[in-house]
């Protein structure tokens, strides 16, 4: 397989991801098989939040029982829809737009009924879309908080521990503010182990984790508080916690992450290529887990015989970056993509992409970056420094540099990354 067949071939694993990913024609079946009594309210955020609404509408049953509601999305991720609006918002750091909505969302669901129906639709970046901060904590304390929480290393599970805890909306309290109506969540899972609790911080299902954890996590990430944020924790007792039981709840995982990659798997193997699956629960610092990737990739070459089957080594999952330089620029599977390349040095017959299946890669405008055997010498020749760009947090640059960034239009779905490594 030639490089240019190579990168085409790659792009077709991005392209059959993302197809995996989509909402379209994923949704009909959690739906109440029967019409509910009451009335039904749709609320619901994250990256997937109007696309899932729009397929909502597209595929709702029962055309005597309206839907109206309100989700949130990230700017630019909106489309269309009929009768549930569709608010956009910052992300990763919230905004005064999410705010708004965030206290909209939560004030539909009060003064509900037994037999009314909440509809949660809960994708990836829901946290951050999702900024309704707890009584005396301020818009720019959460803000502070979550940039310091991005930029700490820590794993998704316990930010979103700590956003549970300075939230009025997330961790259970929307469920909690419904009762005595029910509330089905459908959810897209971003996250390592597909916890519908660790979803969007799960705003609609019951939370086990306590303050006395996110005192542990602030102190292990080393995690820099505002002082409306350091009083409140302290002064935060059994009252303050977030719903450990909800008797009005019940959620489903429609799409994950395995599911994705191992639709890309089944094509794959399709097209005369053997696969190598390494799970969709990879996690640890990006730059650690690209060392064992390209480990893995040069003991897979050296054992493959002549002329045998290109082998795809695929992966999922969520990587972290503990950031150092606050201006660099590149987002966690950038960082991964140069930390192969560095450690590859150019070696022939491999190929690799890394990318954020929701089109982008940190705070960026690209989804993530390609690179091939060829990558290596032409940083060199272009005279860029890929070791100190690395260290410097500035992964993007070098890619850009190389006009080697994947840029994609918004995806309107979120599972967290896609590695895919091509040993010819």
């Amino acid at each position: 397989m030639y490089a240019k067949e190579a990168k085409q071939f790659l792009n077709l694993c991005v392209e059959q991801a993302l197809q995996a990913a989509s909402c379209v024609n994923q949704l009909y079946e959690y739906l109440p098989k029967q019409a509910p009594k009451g009335k039904v309210v749709v609320v619901g955020a994250g990256k997937a939040a109007a696309a899932m609404a729009a397929e909502l509408e597209r595929v709702w049953p029962y055309a005597d029982v309206a839907l109206n509601g309100l989700v949130i999305t990230r700017y630019g991720h909106g489309c269309a829809t009929q009768c549930i609006e569709v608010v956009e918002a910052s992300h990763p750091v919230p905004d005064h737009a999410g705010q708004v909505a965030a206290q909209r969302i939560l004030d539909s669901v009060q003064n509900l009924q037994a037999d009314d129906l909440v509809i949660a639709l809960m994708s990836g970046g829901a946290s951050s879309l999702l900024a309704l901060p707890v009584a005396g904590i301020s818009l720019e304390d959460k803000r502070a908080v979550n940039k310091a929480l991005l930029n700490s290393g820590a794993p998704i599970e316990a930010m979103n521990a700590v956003r549970k805890h300075l939230s009025a909306i997330k961790g259970g309290r929307l469920a909690q503010a419904a009762y005595p109506a029910q509330i089905l969540t459908l959810a897209i899972s971003d996250v390592v182990g597909d916890d519908l609790s660790v979803i969007g911080s799960g705003p609609t299902v019951a939370d086990a984790t306590t303050f006395q954890e996110v005192h542990q996590i602030i102190a292990q990430y080393n995690i820099a508080l505002p002082a409306n944020i350091q009083t409140y924790l302290a002064q935060a007792n059994a009252d303050l916690e977030t719903p450990k039981t909800l008797e009005n709840s019940q959620a489903h995982v429609m799409i994950t992450p395995n599911q994705v990659c191992e639709s890309v798997a089944m094509w794959a193997k399709n097209q005369n290529v053997d696969v190598w699956y390494l799970g969709d629960q990879i996690s640890g610092e990006s730059k650690e887990v690209a060392l064992v990737m390209a480990g893995i990739a040069k003991h897979i070459q050296a054992s493959k015989a002549a002329n045998s089957k290109p082998v795809l080594l695929l992966s999922g999952g969520e990587t972290t970056v503990t950031v150092k330089n606050p201006h660099g620029k590149g987002g966690r599977n950038t960082v991964f993509l140069l930390a192969l390349l560095l450690a590859l040095k150019g070696q022939k017959g491999i190929h690799a992409l890394a990318i954020d299946t929701d089109g982008i890669d940190g705070s960026e405008d690209n989804a993530g970056a390609w690179m091939d055997e060829a990558s290596y010498q032409a940083a060199q020749a272009a005279g860029l420094d890929g070791v100190a760009l690395l260290a410097q947090d500035c992964a993007y640059d070098f890619f850009q540099q190389l006009d080697q960034l994947i840029i994609t239009t918004p995806t309107r779905t979120n599972v967290n990354d896609f590695r895919a490594i091509l040993i010819t």
